[in-house]
């Protein structure tokens, strides 16, 4: 099978799983403006062409627009070139936001915390003044699930991201179009397109525990290959009263 056709195929499968997610989970409707979260990476640019193309179907009729943050402090690069031709052939418009924040006025938060809210906080601002009521964030499934395990390790809440998510302070709706897309299947799709590679120089990156979730979630999959989907269902199936009620505590 040639590249192209194995290209073509897995894209196939990506797009299925999107139509899934934004239908199952009522995520487009008629007259929405969604801001696109153009990070540079994989999931953002499939994100991208996915949104582009749904937005040339009449129905729902949306229209898109891409914004890209870069964070004064933090060396961490996206081919700005490679992405603005890649918006125009989508027939997408790109913004170049910019941010930044001072890990040691917060010691309460982490540098990831900081460096996610202050990203969120531009696109929040983006997407008000230019009448954007919807913001499409590139979270696949596998984030999903790795945020369910940290949460249960880190934090003892069985909880994680959802799909759509309506702000109480703004009057903005987060997406996430690719929460049943495999991370595996995004990667193979970016090689099959020759993505380029985004410079990863974060100086907080092994701070995080994601990578222990990454491999702990593959570990799980040597023992179950099915784990991912089960991992996923059980999101959805909390069987309550086989679980211990919590204990109230005396004063």
């Amino acid at each position: 099978m040639d590249n192209k056709k194995e290209q073509n195929r897995t894209y196939r499968i990506i797009r299925k799983k999107f139509g899934q997610a934004t239908k199952g989970y009522s995520m487009l409707e008629d007259g929405d403006k969604i801001l696109i979260a153009l990070s540079g990476g994989k999931d953002s640019l499939t994100m991208l062409k996915l949104l582009a193309e749904q937005s040339r179907i009449h129905k729902p009729k949306i229209s898109i627009v891409a914004a890209h943050v870069t964070m004064t402090n933090i060396p961490y690069k996206a081919d700005m070139e490679f992405l603005q031709k890649f918006c125009e052939e989508n027939g997408t418009e790109l913004h170049i936001l910019e941010s930044g924040f001072d890990a040691s006025t917060d010691k309460r938060k982490s540098p990831c915390f900081l460096c996610s809210w202050n990203r969120r906080k531009a696109l929040f601002t983006f997407a008000q003044e230019n009448g954007c009521n919807k913001i499409a964030l590139g979270h696949n499934m596998d984030d999903f699930i790795e945020t369910m395990l940290m949460n249960i390790t880190f934090q003892g809440a069985f909880s994680a991201m959802t799909p759509v998510m309506k702000m109480e302070k703004f009057p903005i709706t987060i997406i996430r179009p690719l929460c049943l897309v495999n991370e595996n299947d995004v990667e193979k799709y970016a090689i099959d397109c020759n993505f380029p590679p985004q410079h990863k120089n974060c100086p907080y990156e092994n701070d995080s525990n994601r990578k222990s979730m990454k491999d702990l979630l593959r570990h799980l999959e040597t023992l179950n290959p099915e784990a991912r989907y089960n991992l996923w269902g059980a999101m959805s199936n909390i069987q309550s009263e086989l679980l211990p009620p919590a204990i109230e505590k005396k004063r």
